[in-house]
């Protein structure tokens, strides 16, 4: 067979093409990726989707989920104390505690690698200062931070909302912090130095890419933590308030039938869980293959 070339040259790929082959070759990855895309799907189009309104009050009070002997199809996942369809609440709270969260966690994740990667690339009495203050703030932990958040502005779902991306600055510029600073005195920076390389082109060029796992792997683990503080919140009541179907707070809301009303507990529990597992198994499996294709 004829080719345009007479030696055979090898392909090497690139960094994005190496991460997309070792993230694929992971099967546990695999499944915690498709689960999270289900959950996102749902997300983004649970305002057409829900069979009912999710605040409408029925007759159907407690009315056992579906594969139940008392269960009916109309409500699939059963009817809280004032008769509301869980599977719709459970939906539309999905937009509240799953894509709120990612949102502010994007937002957290933006200024605090922003400050971090600002302090890490300097030196002296600001760049050490910061380090100390940092290291006094992340003692504290988040969910008791956005307590005190709240406690001083009030509960709101907005309120919670800051004050966990407010929690959560401080992990990601203590991270990028001791990231850069690694990556700093490594063999490869000095040779950059001494061949006349400037701060910004040793930072876009050299230092964030190998950061990056570092990165990525805090953002999986803070997404999980507003997750898990946004629903404590919300359970606290100190959340989303009222009505409101936040998987915190709709679990507030009937700890109290958790005996004679199971599926009102369990099932938003449920929610959260899997929500959680699947940003850890995808977080995990991210840095993983971004270690392979960096190494």
């Amino acid at each position: 067979m004829l080719t345009d070339s007479v030696y055979q040259e090898d392909h090497i790929p690139t960094q994005r093409e190496r991460f997309i082959k070792s993230f694929r070759a992971n099967g546990l990855g695999m499944f915690g990726l498709w689960s999270l895309l289900i959950i996102v799907l749902i997300t983004l189009i649970s305002p057409w989707l829900t069979p009912h309104d999710p605040y409408q009050q029925t007759s159907h009070l407690l009315q056992p989920p579906s594969w139940d002997v008392d269960g009916s199809i109309e409500y699939f996942l059963g009817t809280d104390d004032l008769g509301r369809d869980i599977l719709s609440r459970l939906m539309v709270g999905g937009q509240i505690t799953f894509a709120s969260t990612f949102a502010i966690t994007v937002i957290a994740a933006i200024i605090g690698c922003t400050i971090g990667s600002l302090a890490g690339m300097t030196k002296g009495l600001i760049s050490s200062t910061l380090n100390h203050l940092l290291d006094t703030v992340m003692s504290i932990p988040s969910l008791l931070l956005a307590i005190i958040f709240v406690a001083f502005w009030g509960s709101d779902v907005y309120t919670a909302l800051f004050a966990i991306s407010v929690a959560l600055m401080p992990r990601f510029i203590r991270s990028t912090y001791n990231a850069i600073h690694q990556e700093i005195e490594k063999d490869y920076v000095i040779a950059s130095r001494l061949d006349g390389a400037n701060d910004y082109y040793l930072f876009w060029n050299s230092i964030l890419p190998n950061i990056l796992p570092v990165v990525i792997a805090e953002f999986f683990t803070a997404l999980t933590i507003a997750i898990i503080d946004m629903t404590a919140l919300g359970f606290l009541g100190l959340g989303a308030q009222g009505a409101t179907p936040e998987w915190g707070t709709i679990i507030g809301n009937s700890v109290e039938l958790v005996f004679i009303a199971s599926w009102t507990v369990i099932l938003p529990g449920l929610a959260i869980m899997s929500t959680v597992i699947a940003l850890s198994i995808v977080g995990e499996a991210a840095r993983d293959a971004l270690n392979s294709g960096v190494e």
